[in-house]
């Protein structure tokens, strides 16, 4: 007997998201058919694709999985988007209290997926893939370097800083809208819109 795939609890204008994915394919599927019919070809390569820079791809793709993640008692930790050597990846970093298993970034990850399908337009392919933060756990919020006080972590800046763009120390929380770092002797405070990535060095994976 085939089991029916679980559907998360997750609305968009109070209307569950896998009817809405479901009737938002049917329409592109009625005019993907339309256009092939009025040009005699896939419609596909004559549609217009919106143009988006990595960053506004990644705030487009937070503001998705962020409600989802929510609904199943999970965190977002980072979303990422980025050119490798096996093509344009966007990464979801997720977690929970007691660790995330390979269930729940399957499950993420499929319904992440079909409402990426409907919502998200881009003028290139892309994987899409779920996991869990490891031991480089990326700091992807501003009270992420509060919460993980007295954990070493690298810091990368989008403009020099002290004449360096990458810094590794001890977080020593924030100040304002600062970040402050322990760099050997010295605690350097870093503004929070200046930087680009950060992340935790081999940490532990104890809740904060």
């Amino acid at each position: 007997m085939m089991r029916k795939r679980a559907r998360a609890r997750f609305c968009i204008f109070g209307v569950p998201a896998w009817m809405l994915v479901r009737l938002m394919k049917q329409q592109k599927r009625k005019k993907a058919k339309g256009d092939m019919e009025k040009n005699g070809r896939s419609g596909l390569n004559k549609k217009k694709v919106s143009s988006r820079t990595a960053e506004e791809i990644v705030e487009k793709a937070r503001a998705v999985a962020e409600p989802l993640c929510d609904s199943t008692g999970i965190e977002l930790v980072y979303v990422e988007y980025q050119r490798e050597s096996k093509g344009n990846i966007l990464r979801v970093f997720i977690d929970k209290p007691g660790g995330i298993k390979l269930d729940d970034c399957t499950h993420v990850s499929r319904q992440l997926s079909d409402i990426l399908d409907v919502y998200f337009e881009t003028d290139a392919p892309y994987s899409l893939e779920v996991s869990s933060p490891g031991i480089s756990r990326p700091l992807g919020k501003k009270m992420d370097f509060q919460r993980f006080k007295g954990e070493v972590a690298t810091v990368r800046t989008r403009q020099p800083f002290n004449g360096k763009t990458k810094f590794k120390g001890t977080l020593m929380g924030i100040s304002g809208d600062s970040v402050k770092l322990m760099v050997s002797e010295d605690v350097i405070v870093i503004p929070y819109k200046n930087i680009k990535k950060a992340g935790l060095v081999n940490y532990n994976g104890d809740s904060r």
